[in-house]
C-alpha cells in the first residue's frame, strides 16, 4: 500500500490551489442540488471526511490511503484495507451457478459475454434471476458479506486533474507509482476499456470519476425530484438460507440510473441509463434471522444485450424474452425519480 499513499498524497496537494478554495466539498454540492435527497450509506462510507478535508484554501489529506490489488481466481479488488466483500446468491432450485463473479468484465455491462471467472469463479457480487420469482416465500442460498471496494471520492477538481483515458494510461500509471503490465495496471486498463466501449442501442453510460459528475449525469437524465437507493446489510453473515419477507415493492416507474462501482484507485462508478428498467424494495430474512434490506433492479428489456451474457447462461433465457433482475451489491446505487 504504502507505495500507492505517497503519490496520492502528493497529487492532492499539488492539484488542489488558491483557485479551488470556493469550491463545495462533494457532500454539500449532492446537498445544494439535492436538499431532500438524503445520501444513502453506500456513497457516505467513502466520502471519507476524515481522510480528506477543505479548510480554507486547501485540501488537506489526513488519514487513509488507497490501494489497488488482485483478488484471488481473477477476481479484483480496489480498497484501503478490510475484508472481500459483496454479496454471493445460489438459488438451489436452479440446476447452473446463478452468482455473478467480479472477474475480468463487468456483469453489468451488458455488452459482454460471460467469461470462465464469472461463472466458476467463488468470488460473487450479484445474483441474476428472473422478475416472475420476486415475491413473498421465495428461498434462495446466499452469503452477503461487507464490502471491500472503498476506494474514496476524490472532489472534482482533483478528480479532473488526472488523465482518465486509455490513451493516456502510462501517465495514470506514474501517478498512481503502478508498474505496467501487473495486475494492478490490467485492472486499470480494463476499468478504462468498460468506460470507453460503446453502449448497448438505448443505453446511456458514463463513468463518474467525483461524486460531483455523478449527480450532474443523473440529475441530467431525471431532474432533481429523485430518490438514491442502495442495499443494506446490517452485518457480515456465513451462507445461508434466505427468504424474501412481505413488503416487496416496486419503487420506481420504468426510469432510472444505476451506478456500479468500478475497480480504480479512487472512486470510479459506470452510471448507466438504460430502456425500461423497474427498481424493487426486497426485504430479505436469513435462516439466522438476519434482515438484509436488498435493492433489485429489474431490466425489461434485454434484446441488445450480448446472447452469452452471464445472465442468460445461468438462467438460460434468451435476450428480450423475459425481464431479468439482479440485486445491488452494497456498494453500487440506483437513482430514481420520486
Amino acid at each position: 500500500m504504502e507505495n500507492l499513499l505517497l503519490p496520492i498524497f502528493a497529487l492532492l496537494n499539488l492539484a488542489v490551489v488558491a483557485t479551488h478554495g470556493a469550491a463545495l466539498p462533494p457532500q454539500l454540492y449532492w446537498k445544494s442540488l439535492l436538499p431532500t435527497t438524503p445520501i444513502p450509506n453506500a456513497i457516505t462510507r467513502i466520502l471519507r471526511p476524515d481522510w480528506v478535508e477543505e479548510k480554507g484554501t486547501a485540501v488537506n489529506v489526513g488519514k487513509g490511503g488507497v490501494n489497488v490489488h488482485a483478488g484471488k481466481g481473477g477476481g479484483t479488488n480496489v480498497n484501503v484495507g478490510g475484508k472481500g466483500g459483496g454479496v454471493s446468491v445460489n438459488a438451489g432450485h436452479k440446476k447452473k451457478p446463478v452468482h455473478v463473479s467480479v472477474g475480468p468484465k463487468s456483469p453489468f455491462d451488458y455488452v459482454y459475454a460471460a467469461t470462465a471467472t464469472q461463472l466458476h469463479d467463488a468470488t460473487k457480487v450479484a445474483l441474476f434471476f428472473l422478475e416472475k420469482d420476486l415475491h413473498y416465500g421465495t428461498k434462495l442460498d446466499a452469503h452477503f458479506t461487507t464490502s471491500s471496494n472503498q476506494a474514496t471520492f476524490l472532489p472534482r477538481q482533483v478528480a479532473d486533474s488526472i488523465p482518465f483515458s486509455s490513451d493516456k494510461v502510462d501517465d495514470v500509471f506514474t501517478k498512481f507509482s503502478i508498474k505496467p503490465g501487473s495486475e494492478e495496471a490490467h485492472i486499470i486498463e480494463n476499468t478504462l476499456s468498460e468506460c470507453e466501449e460503446t453502449g448497448i442501442k438505448g443505453e446511456e453510460k458514463y463513468c463518474a470519476t467525483s461524486l460531483e459528475s455523478m449527480v450532474d449525469f443523473s440529475t441530467s437524465k431525471l431532474g432533481k425530484n429523485v430518490e438514491v437507493l442502495s442495499t443494506e446489510v446490517d452485518k457480515e453473515t456465513g451462507l445461508q438460507k434466505y427468504t424474501v419477507a412481505p413488503g416487496v415493492k416496486k419503487i420506481s416507474g420504468d426510469t432510472g440510473v444505476v451506478c456500479h462501482k468500478q475497480n480504480y484507485p479512487y472512486a470510479v462508478f459506470y452510471c448507466h441509463k438504460t430502456e425500461s428498467p423497474r427498481t424493487y424494495f426486497v426485504p430479505l430474512v436469513g435462516a439466522n434471522g438476519i434482515r438484509v434490506k436488498a435493492v433489485a433492479v429489474c431490466h425489461t428489456d434485454t434484446s441488445q444485450w450480448n446472447p452469452k451474457h452471464l445472465a442468460f447462461q445461468v438462467l438460460n433465457v434468451k435476450p428480450g424474452t423475459v425481464p431479468i433482475c439482479h440485486f445491488l451489491p452494497q456498494d453500487h446505487v440506483v437513482w430514481v425519480q420520486k
